[in-house]
């Protein structure tokens, strides 16, 4: 399992970022779909083994394999991208411009939540014979947890709203983790474990990433969770998505980079 040394896996951070913006618009759209579709998977899931179980531990452990396998096969996620991309720019790569960030940060999203909102359906069809009966226990589970992550922040008002938000940082800050962990090694068995840790605690935790919650809380409302859109979108989508961002380039990328690549000079001692 061949370790990369922090300056050059900091480096392949930059290449990455400059690749994923400059790509074209067919291939930003098709990577984020799928991306967002097997997050997705994963969260339905590590959902299903916690209700099975009873223990949540369990579908913790378990849920990073659907982010081991989407980054393996090269797939983006909005919380991926919001760490790596604005490197590109800070560094002043040929044809990197933060209005370009923003087109991918854009694409990203809509097929991220394309790819999650299409499992979401069919998940919906699979926890109700197509709508055909009440849900099961898993799905009554997920209209749970789209309530409970929605009204429960509301009926703390601002309070709710800070926590909601600190959430969504501590989230990118384990999951860009994982990313970078991801390009400390060579080998696949050496990306795997290195990624998996961070993802286990950010899902064991409770904490809000956008794109799985792009699964959960529309799931929810085709189960019949007792929250409405703009209770999700409100009370959970936009400040998760900016808490996000915020974690993933501030406390990885812009760290990481300022650190390891774009390094101070070093102290002279007479």
């Amino acid at each position: 399992m061949a370790y990369l040394a922090p300056a050059e896996f900091v480096t392949k951070m930059v290449d990455s970022g400059e690749s994923k913006l400059l790509m074209s618009t067919r291939d930003t759209l098709i990577r984020s779909y799928m991306a967002g579709a097997i997050l997705a998977l994963a969260a339905a899931f590590a959902v299903s083994v916690t209700v099975n179980t009873g223990n949540a531990l369990v579908g913790a452990m378990l849920f990073p394999v659907g982010f081991i396998m989407l980054y393996l096969m090269g797939f983006d996620l909005l919380t991926g991208v919001f760490t790596l991309v604005p490197l590109a720019v800070l560094d002043k790569r040929p044809g990197a411009t933060w209005g370009g960030c923003l087109r991918n940060w854009g694409l990203v999203f809509v097929g991220n939540f394309a790819g999650a909102l299409t499992v979401a359906v069919f998940m919906a069809i699979v926890f109700t014979f197509g709508f055909s009966e009440a849900p099961n226990a898993i799905g009554e589970r997920l209209g749970h947890i789209g309530e409970g992550r929605t009204l429960g922040y509301a009926s703390h008002g601002a309070a709710g709203m800070l926590t909601l938000f600190i959430r969504g940082v501590m989230c990118n800050w384990m999951v860009s983790t994982g990313v970078v962990a991801a390009l400390m090694s060579t080998s696949v068995s050496g990306k795997a474990i290195g990624m998996w840790m961070p993802i286990m605690i950010f899902f064991y935790m409770g904490f809000e990433h956008s794109i799985v919650n792009m699964f959960l809380f529309p799931t929810g409302l085709m189960l019949g969770g007792k929250f409405t859109l703009m209770d999700y979108l409100i009370w959970n989508e936009i400040p998760t998505v900016v808490g996000n961002l915020v974690g993933g380039l501030t406390f990885v990328g812009a760290t990481l980079y300022a650190t390891h690549y774009k390094t101070a000079p070093k102290r002279v001692v007479s």
